[in-house]
């Protein structure tokens, strides 16, 4: 028993050597692995305008969700707007109607009144006319009680057509080119209502999608500056792997071309797919990111992982496998 254990343990040192033989072996030109890292792209969140942070509603570290308040400023000034606004749209609204609708009934009643009133003054200037007509014609009365009779005649019948005319007009819309133009005022109301209430949402922005809450900058009862960061996100599908390659293998890292990459604490092997590849040489790329190609003529090449990965943390090195 004792003569099999030393052919077995040279062969597990034999298979060990071989497995790793990678490890300690000198690598030929351009074979070796990359090195790199996992880069975030975060997200900043920014006041829309200056203002007084009222809450801060997240925790840095922790996840958010689609839609989920991040923060809010005072909100006392745009309340104040929109209730202005809406006041403008129902005015804006009332004067339309009432160019649509015409003259009150009420108003139209007293024009009716006035034209009854109107046709008794002609029924009886009609019949001191007649008189008139007859003691003229007799001779008991003058020619200008006649000419009176007549002319007060005439009078109440321009009057009856001039309230009739007022009768028509009462029940008719206002003009074309006047409706147009309150409505017009109406649709202006309603654009700057609708602007107001937008402005007033924005003071309480959400996340635009699943993230992590990455920083938060400031606390509620600060005052922010307009367009000053607030809050940062990371999203789980921003996050950039970057490494360097050597000038001897450039031309086999194309944009579109995939990678295969493992990292500290990653299950297996992960693909990713070189997104872009740097214009300007380095010569001296840092240690930690290449430590057999010192002082060689170096590119930085980004790529994207095929799959959202909740391992791969901004920071986390990385190793890319050569590309052949």
């Amino acid at each position: 028993m004792k003569r099999l254990i030393l052919p077995i343990i040279i062969v597990a040192l034999a298979v060990t050597a071989f497995m790793f033989r990678e490890r300690w072996l000198p690598q030929p030109p351009g074979q070796f692995n990359y090195l790199g890292y996992v880069e975030g792209e975060t997200t900043l969140v920014g006041a829309p305008q200056a203002g007084r942070l009222v809450s801060v509603d997240v925790v840095k570290g922790h996840e958010v969700k689609r839609g989920t308040v991040l923060f809010a400023l005072d909100p006392a000034q745009l309340t104040s707007e929109v209730a202005r606004a809406e006041a403008a749209v129902t005015t804006a609204k009332a004067t339309r109607d009432n160019l649509l609708t015409g003259k009150r009934k009420q108003e139209i009643d007293v024009i009716h009144a006035q034209i009854a009133q109107a046709e008794a003054g002609l029924g009886l200037a009609q019949k001191e006319l007649t008189r008139a007509t007859t003691l003229t014609s007799s001779g008991t009365a003058a020619q200008s009680r006649l000419d009176q009779a007549q002319e007060q005649v005439n009078l109440y019948e321009q009057r009856l057509i001039e309230l009739k005319a007022s009768e028509q007009v009462a029940s008719l819309p206002a003009r074309g080119p006047e409706i147009d133009a309150a409505t017009s005022r109406v649709s202006e109301a309603e654009a700057q209502l609708a602007l107001a209430k937008a402005k007033l949402s924005d003071l309480s922005p959400v996340a635009p999608a699943d993230a992590k809450v990455e920083d938060v900058f400031f606390k509620a009862g600060e005052w922010v500056a307009a367009g000053q960061p607030v809050v940062s996100l990371l999203k789980p599908s921003d996050v950039t792997l970057r490494f360097f390659v050597p000038e001897t293998v450039l031309a086999q890292a194309q944009p579109g071309r995939t990678i295969q990459f493992r990292c500290d604490g990653c299950d297996g092997f992960k693909t990713a797919v070189i997104s872009h590849v740097a214009n300007q040489p380095e010569y001296t790329p840092p240690v930690i990111y290449s430590e057999a190609a010192r002082a060689k003529l170096v590119y930085l090449v980004e790529a994207r992982p095929d799959a959202t990965d909740a391992q791969l943390r901004p920071g986390l090195p990385i190793e890319v496998e050569p590309l052949q």
